[in-house]
């Protein structure tokens, strides 16, 4: 029998194979994220790291292999670093507890350390802009040591340090999206007059794209920066003109960072903890001072009105991309559990789940009713007792947590990963079943999770809440609030089953 000729590959596929292995990490973060899209698109071979792969496979194209591993975890990077030429370091721990200077200095040691041990060629690191000269803050202080482990660990790196990324969906930009577009007379604490030089997202993945081809020799540190310098009110100006509006402003002479970051919380979709590390980073100047990276590089940055009116032209596309609460770490959790495996919390083992589990059947078909369902949070609110949501979204911010101003994604149907209020769905199946993971501040961990059967002509949803306490604090909490659980988990449920109902209208 005649041999069939083995079919050749397309001229995409053999640039995938030609290309050299690149490691990205952070590919669940506002810039990883975007950046990806980018290597994929031009043909390179790419492998994710991940802590839970499962968060990232739905959003990575079919070449583009995704491996778990975590940089806290030395050993786990040695597998997911072999055969890697250059690797993305776009990890930090700004989400996280008072101890993330320890958690991104632990990280960049290992991560340095499995590099050279695989042979890689280069690192590239996206850090922060700020004068060498100024005491930093925690966070910049953070990301400049973060840096310089990396080099300490032999491998060429390539520093980018940027000012503010202008960008739909970024930490800045919705910072000051959310206050210009919420408040038509702000008081104003003194950091908005610190000068920054805002550079647009575009620009950022340029210079990540264009380190891929970059000389060894000159890796280096880059300072990059927009067109622009100028300072946070008028950044906010600028975007209020671009949208057609006034932003009025009364500026105080004292404003904490804590009082602020509660300030930021309440307003906008940050939470205190973050709220308090961003405030103490722009209180600091952060323009370009070193301008050599527009002599390495053919990129020139476009200015701050262009920024932002490209960021509000492809704001829906856009933000539907990538945000910067995708992130885990945004989550303030260093290492999320699923619901199927042990865990410890402050160094306390939990003990046994609590459950309260309820069912209601619907005159619609399983894809209607979870479809309902999938509309979950944000603005579309949750069927029931919405002002009680918030109440427990502000109480949660005045503690240290995340609150519910991070929303949902625009679009009407949820991935893995994504973060819906003081949520993160951590399960889906399609038209049968959802699991959410509260990432709130509790004295244990907690889930709600939605289940869709079909029951002849009908569909049955059930809806269950499962906490997992914390020692007798853990227990107190879940039983102080149970007879509140009846009556908000009862109506949401009933809520649910009206719009699903309406949708087979």
């Amino acid at each position: 029998m005649p041999r069939l000729a083995k079919p050749s590959m397309t001229t995409n596929e053999t640039q995938i194979n030609s290309s050299p292995l690149i490691l990205l990490t952070g590919a669940s973060g506002y810039v990883g994220g975007r950046l990806l899209h980018l290597l994929e698109a031009g043909g390179y071979r790419v492998r994710c790291l991940a802590r839970r792969p499962e968060v990232l496979k739905s959003k990575v194209g079919p070449s583009t292999e995704v491996v778990a591993g975590d940089v806290l975890n030395g050993p786990s990077l040695d597998l997911a670093l072999q055969g890697v030429r250059i690797a993305y370091y776009l990890v930090h721990s700004m989400g996280s507890d008072d101890s993330f200077e320890e958690a991104d200095r632990i990280a960049a040691q290992n991560f340095g350390r499995a590099a050279k041990a695989a042979g890689v060629e280069r690192i590239v690191y996206l850090g922060g802009l700020a004068s060498d000269t100024e005491e930093l803050s925690p966070h910049l202080r953070s990301r400049r040591e973060v840096g310089q482990i990396l080099r300490e660990s032999t491998v060429p790196v390539l520093e980018f340090r940027a000012s503010i990324i202008i960008g739909s969906g970024s930490l800045s930009f919705e910072m000051i999206r959310s206050l210009v577009d919420r408040l038509p007379i702000m008081i104003t604490p003194k950091w908005v007059k610190m000068p920054a030089q805002p550079i647009a997202i575009d620009d950022v993945l340029a210079y990540l794209m264009a380190a891929l081809t970059l000389p060894v020799e000159q890796c280096r540190i880059y300072e990059i920066g927009g067109a622009d310098q100028m300072s946070y009110a008028d950044i906010m100006r600028v975007y209020a003109r671009q949208r057609g509006m006034r932003c009025r402003m009364i500026p105080v002479p004292v404003l904490t960072p804590f009082l602020s970051s509660l300030w930021l919380g309440f307003i906008t979709p940050l939470y205190a903890r973050i709220g308090r590390k961003l405030v103490a980073s722009i209180v600091h100047s952060t323009v370009v001072r070193d301008k050599s990276a527009l002599t390495a590089f053919a990129i020139r940055p476009i200015g701050l009105e262009t920024a932002v009116r490209r960021a509000l032209s492809s704001d829906e596309e856009q933000f539907a991309t990538t945000r910067w609460s995708d992130a885990l770490s945004s989550s303030g959790l260093n290492s999320p559990e699923t619901a199927g495996s042990p865990a410890v919390w402050g160094g306390v083992k939990f003990g046994s789940r609590l459950v309260d589990s309820r069912t209601i059947r619907v005159k619609t078909a399983p894809n209607l009713a979870f479809k309902a369902i999938e509309k979950i949070g944000g603005d579309n609110g949750w069927y029931a007792w919405n002002w009680l949501w918030k109440l427990r979204g502000a109480l949660d911010l005045l503690i240290g947590g995340i609150g519910v101003r991070r929303g949902r994604p625009s679009s009407n149907t949820l991935r893995i990963g994504d973060a819906l209020d003081f949520w993160r769905v951590e399960v889906i199946e399609p038209n049968r079943r959802l699991r959410l993971l509260a990432e709130m501040k509790l004295p244990g961990r907690a889930w709600l999770e939605f289940e869709v059967t079909a029951d002849g002509g009908s569909s049955i949803i059930r809806q269950t809440a499962i906490f997992d306490p914390v020692g007798l604090g853990g227990l107190a909490y879940w039983y102080g609030i149970y007879p509140l659980h009846q009556v908000i988990f009862r109506d949401m449920l009933h809520g649910i089953a009206r719009a699903a109902e309406r949708e087979n209208a």
